[in-house]
């Protein structure tokens, strides 16, 4: 990331700093990054709201599915909904 940062990248990093450190260590460092026009920022800190807050983990997902650009991924966040008990 220090040579040639990229979105993709640092949401890769506060993933995997999720699966080591925890979601809440994790949330904190992605609130950072502040990627508003990436849906997988939305996606990422829907992700990691969940089991934690699943309101804000709505939220995010909703958010992720407005950005989405592909049916695919339209269809894997809805999924993702659905899991939480919203559509």
């Amino acid at each position: 990331m220090l040579i040639e940062y990229s979105p993709i990248t640092a949401l890769n990093r506060t993933y995997a700093l999720a699966q080591v450190k925890g979601k809440q260590t994790a949330i904190t460092e992605a609130e950072k990054l502040n990627l508003t026009d990436n849906q997988f920022y939305f996606a990422l800190l829907g992700y990691l709201h969940t089991g934690l807050d699943n309101v804000k983990a709505i939220s995010y997902f909703e958010v992720a599915r407005q950005k989405a650009k592909t049916d695919n991924d339209k269809a894997l966040l809805n999924k993702k909904l659905n899991d939480l008990g919203k559509e």
